[in-house]
């Protein structure tokens, strides 16, 4: 079964289906490791930990294509990438669903944003025409439906800029076209997820981040709105930077931290103990 088919089969189960955020392949295992079913790649995690830079449409697509195929390939488990604005017209939203699709990817997001985008939760947005964002979705659609072994997942930040008539119009459209799943980013009421979810037909995304614009549910709550998938897309970043803050500190002040991982469970994550059995299995005489 390939990761599109599990992805499908999780959807089709009962339940919200909760994806925490990975940006690298150790994140991405550790996620694997805790028993989670699927994971999200998002461009704001990524592009931090790639390159240090803001989410503001800095990271290209070989970038972007690069860090999920070494994720996908890290784990055996769905992984939703960020596709962000597909990075060009209808013609390279295709070529951005077949590279995702290649690389490893169950899902890839694509946005009605203009270029350079920007992360959902910070100002300064601005959304494409309704035809350019509705010729993006169809050629994803047309791109899975030509052979690419991938799930599309169709992100509106029309909210923002536009209001809700216009986001859900436009999620609605999305559904119609044939995205796998919608996603109306950054409502910033109950009140405007309801309507999301009542309105649009189809499997949805809430995208939960901690000090965004949306209120801050916890999952058994957002599945009674109405969403089937829950994201945390810098749940995992924002502990790790607290952690090693901390760490530096305490070392800077001549001390050294108590709460770390052991050495051995490191190893054992990144694949020692199998890099050694293959080692003996292999050996020359």
């Amino acid at each position: 079964m390939s990761q599109a088919e599990k992805l499908r089969t999780l959807l089709a189960e009962s339940g919200v289906l909760v994806l925490p955020g990975c940006f690298d392949a150790l994140s991405a295992r550790l996620i694997e490791r805790a028993g989670y079913k699927a994971a999200f790649m998002g461009g704001f995690a990524v592009s931090a930990a790639r390159l240090g830079v803001p989410d503001t449409g800095l990271i290209s697509y070989a970038e972007m294509q690069d860090q999920g195929r070494n994720i996908c390939a890290a784990v055996d488990f769905p992984v939703i990438g960020d596709g962000d604005t597909g990075y060009g017209n209808a013609v390279n939203v295709q070529r951005t669903v077949r590279g995702y699709a290649q690389a490893g990817f169950a899902c890839v997001m694509i946005e009605d944003q203009v270029a350079p985008k920007k992360c959902g939760h910070t100002p300064g947005k601005q959304i494409a025409s309704r035809g350019e964002a509705f010729a993006r979705v169809q050629a994803a659609v047309d791109a899975r439906n030509g052979g690419a072994d991938i799930l599309i997942m169709a992100r509106t930040d029309a909210n923002a800029t536009d209001g809700m008539d216009e986001a859900v119009l436009r999620a609605q459209t999305f559904a119609e076209i044939g995205a796998d799943i919608t996603f109306l980013e950054a409502p910033t009421s109950e009140i405007e997820m309801r309507r999301y979810c009542s309105e649009v037909p189809g499997h949805k995304m809430a995208n939960m981040v901690e000090g965004g614009a949306s209120p801050f549910l916890p999952s058994d709550q957002l599945a009674e709105i109405g969403y089937k998938v829950v994201i945390y897309p810098v749940s995992l970043m924002l502990a790790g930077i607290q952690a090693m803050e901390d760490a530096l500190a305490t070392m800077q002040g001549g001390g050294h931290p108590e709460t770390l991982s052991k050495f051995s469970h490191l190893q054992d994550i990144v694949g020692f103990p199998a890099y050694y059995d293959a080692e003996k299995k292999y050996a020359v005489d």
